[in-house]
């Protein structure tokens, strides 16, 4: 069974069960700085999940393109990959683990004919404070499943959450014990390095989990305890290119139809043959996954830079070019079908070709290689550890390993520290002080478009519980007596205790209405508006997925704190609660 297949019978099989159909997201959310990517199917649900109505109803389904850049360093094995589909279904706050679980179980062995025999699944064996999921258990007895193919799991493998296990949980955040489907390919035999026994959270190759149904059931309170949510819900996540291989019984998802294309691409141009040498398998699965989600940023309008989501596609394409070149001996051959992104990837390569001779120069400079010069090479231009260590032996030096593995542990260490409140923050975040702000950051555009003209256009928010952070378009950074007169006016309506109202409304019909709508995200037929002001007499209308205050006195006073001109016609303000 192909992708194209899988994807429209799961998407079928769960609108059969009562379930509307919503658009993914972008993979880029331009209204949402807390996060480089979207990089899950809930992201776009998590107010719903946190009790926000949604306006489709309490039960979803659809399939999201996704990139996770901490799984770059992966890819090369069989399994992972930066950028995914994953099919997604919720329940917000209707079903919960009898009816998801006997539908998941349903989809895999009628829908898909996935062999029962070949599907093992996973609980979570609980801890002090959550008791074990043993009613997830019973319900996989009553499906059919045997006791051998039932294994508990902790906090580490079973329980989702923004931030992982609950001890790592912040106020605010939801999450719950999950249960995972994974697939066993038998003729996989098991490596006894990774243990004496195999088991479905191996990591031998035996076994690839193919779906995920996580049980949001708790709150993370203030003094760090947890609390059992009023809404219940259910967000499950399956990766379309593992559920696949499992379709095709393979445990390489680089020979699924999803890369095929791609890889006969690269053995074309190799003059290599997939599957007959581990290291050439290697660098083939990085080449095709990062051309795919190089190909799939830049149809969204993303180009390279060296900021933000602009630096991650300049590392995808730059990568892999690298392997080419490597593979090769030319960094033109890369013509890899690429589907009418040619003219970004080939400007993008032309600077890369100026960046690879100075590294070379680079290199040749360097009289002895240690792991912090390996490491800078990697940094500065690209060059893997193994790319340098073969460039290296031919001056019979030797790359201590270990060395290089602590100054890039040292770089993933800096980038988890920097993106800790990446995804978490925003509106996930549903403490006092973040609402207050969301609310602010309305007035705060509304105030702009009144004090500068309707020439403002919001570009960008992020807000903390400390402050918040907005972007729009102008062409100078505001002189004292404007931002005065800012504050003049938030405050002002602040004072006026308006009421804050969300509707939900057809979107052509709430544009005519005057809701402003800046973003490119692919709104669905029936939107969340928020509206400030009284009946008649309202000063703001926006689309939004709140949560907001219900009146703008609960706020406080709005002070704001700096600006800066962040590039030529674009200017970020701060502000905070006094």
């Amino acid at each position: 069974m192909k992708a194209d297949e899988v994807r429209k019978k799961y998407i079928e099989f769960f609108v059969k069960k009562g379930h509307s159909k919503i658009d993914p997201s972008p993979l880029v959310l331009e209204n949402d700085l807390t996060t480089l990517f979207t990089s899950a199917g809930m992201q776009q649900l998590v107010p719903n999940l946190l009790g926000e109505k949604h306006p489709k109803g309490k039960r979803l389904v659809n399939s999201q393109p996704c990139i996770r850049t901490q799984d770059i360093d992966e890819v090369g094995d069989n399994r992972h990959t930066t950028f995914f589909e994953m099919l997604g279904n919720w329940s917000l706050g209707d079903y919960f683990k009898e009816e998801q679980l006997s539908w998941v179980w349903e989809f895999f062995t009628k829908e898909l004919s996935l062999p029962k025999e070949k599907l093992w699944v996973t609980v979570f064996e609980g801890t002090k404070e959550v008791s074990r999921d043993s009613e997830s258990a019973k319900i996989w007895k009553k499906l059919g499943v045997p006791d051998e193919r039932i294994h508990f799991y902790g906090a580490d493998k079973n329980w989702w959450s923004m931030s992982g296990p609950p001890e790592k949980m912040q106020s605010g955040q939801i999450g719950g014990p999950d249960s995972e489907v994974f697939f066993e390919f038998t003729k996989v035999e098991h490596d006894k390095k990774y243990g004496d026994k195999c088991h479905p959270n191996c990591d031998c190759g035996r076994f690839l989990e193919i779906g995920n149904s996580v049980f949001m059931q708790y709150l993370k309170k203030e003094d760090g305890t947890l609390e059992e949510l009023e809404q219940k819900s259910v967000d499950f996540g399956g990766g379309l290119e593992r559920i696949v291989a499992a379709c095709q019984d393979t445990p390489d998802v680089f020979r699924t139809d999803v890369f095929s294309s791609l890889i006969k691409e690269i053995e074309k141009l190799t003059n290599k043959k997939y599957g007959e040498n581990s290291s050439f398998d290697s660098d083939a699965r990085i080449i095709s996954d990062h051309y795919r989600a190089a190909i799939s940023l830049i149809t969204e309008g993303m180009l390279p830079s060296n900021k933000m989501q602009g630096y991650v596609l300049r590392r995808l394409i730059r990568r892999s070019a690298l392997k080419i070149y490597l593979l090769t001996g030319s960094i033109n051959k890369t013509d890899l079908n690429l589907k009418g992104s040619n003219s970004v990837i080939e400007e993008e390569l032309e600077r890369f070709k100026n960046s690879l001779q100075k590294g070379i120069s680079r290199i040749e400079k360097i009289e002895k290689i240690d792991g912090k010069n390996a490491f800078d090479l990697y940094q500065s231009y690209g060059f893997p550890l193994e790319v340098t260590k073969e460039i290296f032996e031919k001056k019979g030096q030797v790359i201590e390993k270990d060395s290089f593995e602590m100054e890039f542990e040292k770089h993933k260490e800096l980038s988890r520290t920097a993106s800790s409140g990446t995804f978490k923050g925003g509106l996930a975040d549903k403490s006092e002080e973040t609402v207050k702000l969301h609310t602010a950051t309305h007035l705060l555009h509304w105030a702009l478009r009144k004090e500068l003209g309707e020439v403002v256009k919001q570009e960008g928010s992020n807000i903390t519980g400390k402050r918040l952070r907005f972007d729009f378009s102008f062409d100078r950074k505001l002189t004292e007596k404007e931002v005065g007169k800012l504050e003049e006016l938030i405050n002002e309506k602040i004072k006026e205790a308006l009421p804050v109202v969300k509707t939900i409304e057809d979107k052509k019909k709430a544009l005519k209405s005057g809701a402003l709508s800046f973003f490119r995200e692919k709104y669905p037929d029936k939107v969340s508006v928020y509206t400030i002001g009284r009946e008649g007499d309202w000063i703001s209308k926006e689309f939004c997925g709140g949560p907001h205050v219900g009146n703008t006195s609960e706020i406080g006073r709005v002070r704001i704190s700096k600006q800066k001109k962040i590039g030529s016609n674009l200017i970020r303000v701060y502000a905070e609660l006094i």
